[in-house]
């Protein structure tokens, strides 16, 4: 028996404009009910947390319920970006799952060391996307419990 989706924000931290429409198109393609905002870099991704600069509108929203988060991002990183929101107080509670091209055992194990929550590697192709897409869906919107989304 599953669960109700739950209607959380996905925040998707990529530098890539490819990467980012493939992953709205798979998420389009799979249905999946969740918003999906991005940011564009570390910084963006900050501040999209922090309700600064453009993100200032969000402020008194609710957090995104999950970050995915790419690892390698001008200006900072997604491992500068990880270590701020695991060792902020406001944010270390938001799950937090490295999609990246990285296949290396060195990011492997600094995202855990980390904190991060999980690690994917991106599929190469677009069907293997969508099919990524619906098992991450079913995973963390029907069997996983969530901490409550919390208004910054």
């Amino acid at each position: 028996m599953s669960k109700e989706p739950r209607a959380i924000t996905i925040l998707c931290a990529d530098d890539d404009p490819e990467d980012r429409s493939l992953m709205q198109e798979a998420w389009q393609e799979s249905r999946v009910a969740n918003p999906l905002d991005f940011a564009y870099d570390g910084e963006d991704l900050m501040d999209y947390l922090h309700r600064r600069g453009k993100h200032a509108s969000l402020e008194g929203a609710p957090l995104p319920g999950l970050i995915l988060l790419d690892l390698n991002m001008p200006r900072k990183d997604g491992r500068e970006a990880l270590r701020e929101i695991k060792s902020d107080p406001a944010f270390r509670s938001i799950p937090v799952v490295v999609l990246t091209t990285s296949k290396a055992d060195e990011d492997i194990l600094r995202a855990y060391d980390l904190g991060v929550n999980s690690f994917i590697i991106k599929p190469v192709t677009f069907k293997s996307l969508v099919d990524l897409t619906l098992a991450f869906s079913k995973y963390w919107f029907e069997i996983v419990e969530l901490p409550p989304s919390e208004a910054a």
